[in-house]
């Protein structure tokens, strides 16, 4: 790029594919929501939460594993919370996970009083700032997870039956499928994948804070999901496409910030990206 002429060095580009791996487990977890005909606003609060919660094991001397686990059963705790609140007490998805965005961060900033925890563990970092054949974990973990959200999604009935509940629900309970159960376990999913998110940030950062579940996480999940063809009315779209939309979003935000652009314009801009393909997807639908 002329005005970046940084935007394809080795080392930068090494960057973008490491934060796209942390938005893409995120958007994959949300795309699972998304395609049920749901939504959860509180995913990155959820993230946050969690990698506090173990940032603080961590801190007082546990395990790794154990603050690691912490940060795993914490985020898919918040998704249970969640899917049991849409799918058997039949709250508005947007509410709820509004409401539990709300909820948690106040939480995360109480526990830590808006001050960072530091993690001051070799062994986390020796882990989860490793590279297993020159590929860092964080991006490893993105392509196993992946693998494995796109087989549930295509070779599983599992699948199938999320599809049809984001496609119609009333036709889904015609035919005998389980919604409630698959609705609350598309949030459980979507929780565990915040965790692992937890986990993988932390260890890059160093510490945890309630900052990591900004807005503007919560924009770029969405976006993501959004440009990777998952609709926001449910029952279309692949987890492959998440993770390509996390990519592009990556791409627009670094490129953004190697041109010198402000934060609160490049919000602009990736709100405009959504209305964009919202109006795609409106299109497409009426077609």
């Amino acid at each position: 790029m002329l005005f970046a002429p940084n935007f394809f060095k080795i080392q930068n580009t090494i960057n973008i594919i490491v934060q796209a791996s942390t938005l893409g487990i995120l958007a994959i977890g949300m795309a699972f929501v998304m395609i049920g005909g749901g939504i959860d606003l509180s995913m990155p609060a959820n993230m946050a939460l969690a990698a506090v919660l173990g940032a603080m094991c961590m801190a007082a001397g546990f395990n790794p594993l154990l603050g690691t686990l912490v940060m795993i059963v914490s985020g898919i705790a918040i998704g249970l919370l969640n899917g049991f609140a849409v799918a058997y007490l039949r709250m508005i998805p947007f509410v709820v996970t509004l409401a539990m965005l709300t909820v948690v961060t106040g939480v995360t900033i109480w526990a830590t009083n808006s001050v960072s925890v530091a993690v001051n563990s070799d062994a986390f970092y020796d882990v989860f700032l490793a590279s297993l054949y020159r590929i860092p974990v964080s991006v490893a973990v993105l392509i196993v997870c992946g693998t494995i959200a796109t087989a549930i999604m295509s070779a599983t009935i599992y699948g199938r039956w999320l599809y049809a509940v984001g496609i119609n629900r009333e036709a889904a309970r015609v035919a005998r499928v389980p919604i409630q159960v698959v609705m609350c376990a598309s949030y459980a999913f979507a929780g565990l994948m915040a965790g692992l998110t937890a986990v993988l940030l932390t260890a890059r950062l160093g510490s945890a804070s309630a900052a990591m579940g900004s807005d503007g996480v919560v924009l770029d999940t969405i976006s993501a999901c959004v440009v990777g063809g998952i609709s926001i009315y449910g029952g279309v779209g692949r987890p492959l496409g998440a993770i390509i939309g996390a990519i592009l979003i990556t791409l627009i935000s670094n490129a953004l910030n190697m041109l010198g652009v402000s934060y609160y314009f490049s919000l602009m801009i990736k709100g405009a990206v959504i209305v964009l393909f919202i109006f795609a997807d409106n299109y497409a639908k009426a077609r």
